[in-house]
């Protein structure tokens, strides 16, 4: 059919018809156009002049209706399209309303119809939104007229000759605005033919700008989703997959096109499909996204750990349509994470044990600590075995270990409990092994071994081991033994096992159990060295002290001696009970200022010092003021003064009479009974408690200080009282005064006790744990007038020369009543010659005291201080030579002062008790 003759009107009705006919098919479903004036609608040639008669005898040049166009359904020439994943076939609103925010909203596509000389047949209202011109204005009129420059017109003439010899044509074009701005277009023409054959060219016009972003967006979508390095899937709403890439395909092990149409629980093994279905149904619930979850792979092709993302996905209108999720591969992040948490936790650990083991210094205890430091985050059962050497602080052997050498197992730990814990960890067993087993070889080489199955366990100690047999008990299927070693010297071993599902030992945590052994060791074997040390400083005090405490007459004592807490640093803290004649007895506590050996050799220096002047039976005082003369000598060193507390007290049974003095030391306690009696007290019995008191003494200075003088007080004690003297480390502590401490040891000695030992105790018991680290010296005497039955007679007498036949007469008359006769001649003698040295020199009355003991005292007493002096007489002197009998005669003589005047004494055996003689 041509549409160009100008023949029969058959002919042109027909072109017409047609004409018409496709323009109302073109126009089916677009915006109806507005009617235009006939003038517009006639003009020119063509399908656009041709008007239609109106049905029913309507008049010519009147439009008729367009008549209905049956457009196919979908499906008949092809199958229906495809919908998005996940999206309903329909937009939101039913069917015939157009969906918002649709991809066609971004990307607006102009279609314009026209006829094959260029003129514009149709224009859609895109066109019109595109380029501004509106339909009523182009209808009818030639395409050229948009366009003003001629280059651009000729192109276009091109292309739509062009289509015509090719049915198509494709390129960029510009096109100016009803403004006249150029507007850069992507065109698409097509020959077009309607059912009477004549052309039309359908163009479709597309902003070029948008084209390329369209295009580009797909570009990298392709990029992203073809050629990621991540696994990338898309699920609709229904959690199946609609696409997956190639990667993800590779990871899960499961070809692309089997993962669409089907979940993850039906494409991924059902343990690791679970979780990953789990987070799905919440992302796409909630709309939250998900983000770099780390999970182990399904055991698939690929297996290690992954992290995956989900986000969920909706269209420009908010409708959902599934959710996207990225899947990548982490395993070697994973594994370099855990490695560095791996290697960051075996740090934590090395800096925990050396901060719980860095102040201890006891063996048993460092074992213990090392072995439960393990357990669990190393392993399930672990045991620390020393040498008994180290255990006990002795040397280290010089020679190699065998069988013979003597292990204990000092440390243990385990994760449970049970009989065969019991049996295989046993604290303090002694430990055998065969020479040529696991422990013996470890001992003597020092290389440490992996053990592992049920060969090698067994050959750990020596064959049908019971430790051994329980281990293979409790699942025990892998073990280190790892020596323990301190200056290149096998001390002892670590063995660690792991039982039951748990990952046998590697050579990695054979390292570390090596480097944590070396730290123990260095450890070990300074608690070894300590001990060594503190032995050997505690054996020097030891021997500094008294070796044996004597019970005077009237005196019962007891004693306690704590060394302080601090190793090596032994203190210079000492006590004496030293008997003095005449029954008496001297009670000394004394503490050196400073710690260590230096100090306790001084403390012995000064000891012997107040030994030596306290038998020239020097009161409290003078005792003192003497020590202080010498400090410069007792002193640790030329350039180190003597510092030292002292407080010397001395008690005469017969008078019940107790002289103190102290140089800067802690007052002594009193503790008076609480109902006094005139019997004497019984040694070994219990102490009845009473009313006590801290005696209140002049300070003193410390000795080696000087500059106040030392006093002496005289107290009359009653019956049975308890005298307490100590030194500072019994009552003070960080954080409480001295007085606290103080009323604290009253409070305690007040209470009755079973004996004066279990005051002791009792005492003891009440030292506080956050007292300093120092030595403590207790001293107690329970002080009584002499011993039941004890003989005594004294008597007074003027200085006058008839003073000397009185006293022999007295004198013999008592040792007669006493059934000693024996020992008359020699005491009248000597009583003769100190009383008459007492009535030449005295001018006061002179005292005469008979004790009968365990010897015969005679004191003979006077108000003259000065001491007697013995003198050597030559054989022409008349005199001066009663001191010298008395010293030939007598068992033991000696003067003290007493008051403001002196006690000459001497000490006569009884009979069968004299001494050999020499």
């Amino acid at each position: 059919m041509s549409n160009t003759g100008n023949g029969g009107g058959g002919a042109r009705r027909t072109g017409t018809a047609g004409s018409a006919a496709a323009r109302a098919r073109l126009r089916r479903g677009a915006r109806p156009a507005a009617p235009q004036p006939a003038a517009v609608r006639r003009r020119g040639r063509g399908p656009a002049a041709v008007t239609e008669a109106a049905p029913g005898g309507a008049e010519a040049g009147t439009p008729r209706p367009a008549p209905t166009l049956d457009v196919p359904a979908p499906g008949l020439r092809s199958r229906p399209a495809r919908p998005f994943p996940g999206g309903p076939t329909e937009p939101p609103g039913g069917a015939g309303t157009p969906a918002e925010g649709s991809l066609l909203d971004m990307l607006k596509v102009a279609i314009a119809i026209l006829d094959t000389a260029g003129r514009v047949v149709l224009w859609s209202p895109a066109a019109e939104e595109l380029l501004g011109w509106p339909n009523e204005l182009l209808v009818g009129r030639r395409i050229d007229e948009l366009i003003p420059d001629h280059d651009q017109v000729a192109r276009i003439q091109a292309a739509i000759r062009d289509t015509l010899r090719n049915g198509r044509w494709a390129g960029p074009a510009e096109l100016r605005d009803r403004d006249g701005v150029p507007v850069a277009v992507d065109a698409r023409i097509s020959l077009l033919v309607d059912g009477d054959g004549t052309p039309f060219l359908q163009v479709n016009l597309a902003e070029a700008a948008a084209v390329r972003a369209v295009e580009r967006d797909l570009a990298v979508r392709d990029a992203l989703f073809e050629q990621s390095p991540l696994g990338i899937a898309v699920l609709d709403t229904d959690l199946r997959y609609t696409a997956v890439n190639q990667t993800l395909a590779e990871m899960n092990g499961v070809a692309t096109d089997d993962h669409v149409g089907r979940t993850t629980g039906e494409t991924l093994p059902e343990r690791a499909a679970d979780e990953i279905t789990a987070i799905q149904r919440q992302v796409l619930a909630t709309g939250e996204p998900v983000i770099d979850v780390t999970l182990a792979s399904p055991v698939t092709a690929r297996s290690g750990y992954r992290s995956i993302s989900y986000s969920r996905m909706t269209d420009r209108s908010g409708r959902v349509l599934g959710i996207s999720g990225t899947v990548m591969d982490v395993t070697e992040r994973y594994r370099a994470v855990a490695k560095v948490e791996h290697a960051r936790r075996r740090l934590s650990l090395l800096n925990e044990f050396g901060s719980r083991v860095g102040d201890l210094l006891d063996a048993a205890r460092i074992a213990q600590e090392l072995a439960g430091s393990v357990v669990p985050r190393l392993t399930d059962h672990s045991a620390v075995i020393l040498l008994q050497a180290v255990a006990h602080g002795d040397d280290l052997p010089r020679h190699g270990h065998d069988r013979r050498t003597s292990l204990l197992q000092l440390g243990t730990a385990s994760v449970q409990d049970g009989p065969e814990v019991d049996v295989m960890l046993r604290r303090g067993a002694r430990i055998t092994f065969a020479e040529d087993s696991a422990c013996g070889r470890v001992l003597r080489t020092g290389v440490p071994e992996l053990l592992s199955g049920a060969d090698q366990l067994n050959d750990v100690t020596y064959p049908g081991d019971p430790k051994m047999q329980a281990a293979h008990d409790l699942g025990v299927h892998s073990m280190l033994v790892v020596p323990l070693r301190a200056r290149g010297i096998v001390i002892g071993l670590l063995l660690v096992s792991r039982a039951g599902y748990r990952e046998g030992f590697d050579r990695d945590d054979l390292a570390f159990t090596v480097e944590l052994a070396d730290r123990a060791g260095s450890s070990l074997d300074n608690a070894r060295l300590y001990a060594r040390e503190r032995t050997a400083a505690l054996t020097l005090q030891r021997t500094l002290l008294p070796q044996q405490v004597p019970q005077p007459t009237g005196v019962e004592v007891a004693y306690r001696y704590v060394p302080g807490s601090s190793g090596t640093e032994v203190g210079g803290d000492w006590f004496d009970v030293i008997p003095l004649p005449g029954d008496r007895t001297a009670l000394v506590v004394g503490d050196v200022m400073g710690h260590g050996l230096r100090a306790a050799a001084t403390m012995g220096r000064l000891r012997t010092a107040v030994r030596v002047l306290a038998a020239l039976d020097l009161p409290p005082d003078v005792l003192l003021r003497h020590v202080h003369e010498l400090a410069d000598d007792l002193a640790q060193g030329p350039d180190e003064a003597l510092l030292a507390t002292c407080v010397y007290a001395v008690f005469d049974p017969g008078t019940a009479r107790l002289t103190v003095a102290k140089a800067g030391h802690i007052p002594p306690v009193l503790v008076v009974p609480g109902q006094e009696t005139e019997e004497p007290t019984r040694t070994g019995g219990p102490l009845p408690g009473g009313t006590g008191r801290i005696l209140d003494l002049p300070s003193g200075a410390p000795l080696g200080v000087g500059g106040v003088p030392f006093e002496s007080v005289e107290l009359k004690i009653p019956e049975g009282s308890l005298l307490a003297l100590c030194t500072d480390g019994l009552v003070e502590s960080r954080d409480k005064d001295l007085d606290v401490g103080l009323g604290r040891l009253v409070t305690v000695l007040q209470e009755p006790h079973a004996s004066i030992q279990a005051a002791c105790e009792a005492v003891l018991d009440t030292m506080e744990q956050g007292r300093e680290p120092d030595d403590v010296a207790l001293l107690l005497a329970r002080l009584g007038h002499g011993q039941a039955g004890t003989p005594t007679a004294g008597w007074t007498l003027p200085a006058e020369p008839t003073a000397v036949s009185r006293a022999r007469r007295l004198v013999r008359s008592t040792l007669a009543e006493w059934g000693v006769e024996a020992l008359t001649d020699i005491a009248e003698l000597l009583v003769s010659e100190l009383v008459t040295n007492a009535v030449r020199y005295a001018s006061a009355p002179i005292g005469v005291r008979l004790t009968l003991g365990e010897t015969l005292l005679v004191e003979i007493s006077d108000p003259l201080p000065d001491p007697p002096r013995e003198r050597h007489a030559a054989e022409a002197d008349e005199g001066g030579r009663g001191l010298e009998l008395v010293r030939r005669l007598a068992l033991r003589w000696g003067a003290r002062a007493e008051g403001i005047g002196k006690v000459v004494w001497f000490e006569q055996a009884l009979p069968g008790n004299e001494p050999d003689e020499p």
